[in-house]
């Protein structure tokens, strides 16, 4: 098994490392790619020392099992031929492929089986904002069909990549020092301050972020459930968050889907109120499952129920949701 990383210098391609080594992934080889910036770089796996070759339209790609993929949806379009000529499995972290319709769009825990009908080569990793929630909905899901969802993220600084997390600490400094504030890879500051805004508005004055939601659940959950978000940078380093209203067609106790969630693969429930027991980014950041907690009936709604939920983005979020389809590959073949 001959692994590459597409990307490996970025914030996602150095979990990708990370990851990879953590689960003991079986490989027998690992590639390294990276913009011409980045070519020539050198990092170690395993006790061995890899040099970043530059991405180039050529025959690298020739004997490499599976590629992992995060550098941007332009480059992934660029280069998927490349990628995928000689029988490559591309596994794309971008968003350049998951609404096509002959691209599976995988989340382990809910449509892992998806991943097996790959006919371009490409499977798409979902947007981290959709893959969190969409962990916490299936089990729901199986108890009795969502038909609606409401959703709030919280979403970090690390969803912008490495150079906004730096950023984020940069601001800080920079106001405790009194100095001019940096504003380079946000709209406006971050720091002591919240950002309703992610990616471009759209006509309908939802964001792409939003609309991600809404298209990439529906196809993740093979389901014609409504989602509307609203999706806020917030000046957290890593995990981001989501405040989560579900109406089911049935209505579900409080203790229906608390125990569907104990039970679920890739959950933890973290809710006990009364101890002050809930899931917060400081503490999921690292971690590689999706805490939940808050679990309430929703006023408003006779078959609404409501809840919280925290992941690391760049874990569950990116890398280690590839890897688990990769790993569902190896098993499945």
């Amino acid at each position: 098994m001959k692994i590459a990383i597409v990307g490996v210098s970025g914030a996602v391609g150095q979990e990708f490392l990370r990851v990879l080594d953590e689960r003991n992934f079986p490989m027998d080889g690992l590639v390294l790619f990276g913009s011409s910036r980045s070519a020539g770089r050198k990092y170690e796996y395993r006790g061995n020392e890899y040099i970043v070759k530059e991405l180039c339209h050529n025959d690298d790609f020739k004997g490499i099992d599976i590629a992992f993929t995060s550098a941007g949806a332009g480059i992934s379009k660029e280069f998927a031929a490349d990628i995928t000529r000689f029988g490559t499995v591309m596994i794309d972290n971008s968003k350049a492929f998951r609404m096509d319709s002959d691209v599976p769009l995988v989340v382990p825990e809910c449509n892992a089986e998806d991943a097996l009908n790959h006919p371009r080569g490409i499977i798409a990793n979902p947007n981290c904002t959709t893959i969190m929630m969409v962990v916490a909905l299936k089990p729901i899901d199986n108890l009795s069909h969502i038909s609606r969802i409401h959703i709030a993220s919280y979403q970090s600084a690390s969803g912008a990549g490495a150079s906004a997390m730096a950023e984020l600490e940069q601001q800080y400094r920079e106001v405790l020092d009194g100095r001019p504030v940096t504003v380079s890879k946000f709209a406006y500051q971050l720091a002591y301050n919240v950002i309703p805004q992610i990616d471009e508005f759209l006509e309908s004055g939802y964001t792409k972020e939003e609309q991600k939601m809404f298209d990439e659940t529906r196809k993740i959950l093979h389901s014609d459930v409504r989602c509307s978000a609203m999706c806020v940078r917030v000046p957290s380093l890593r995990s981001h968050s989501e405040a989560v209203w579900i109406e089911t067609e049935h209505p579900l106790s409080v203790e229906e889907v608390s125990q569907a969630l104990r039970e679920a693969p890739g959950v933890i429930l973290q809710d006990d109120p009364a101890n002050r027991q809930y899931p917060m980014p400081l503490y999921t950041a690292g971690k590689d499952e999706v805490f939940v907690g808050r679990i309430r009936k929703d006023y408003a709604n006779d078959n609404g129920i409501t809840f919280w939920l925290s992941a690391d983005q760049i874990r569950k979020g990116a890398a280690l949701n590839a890897v688990q389809i990769a790993e569902y590959l190896i098993a499945n073949k």
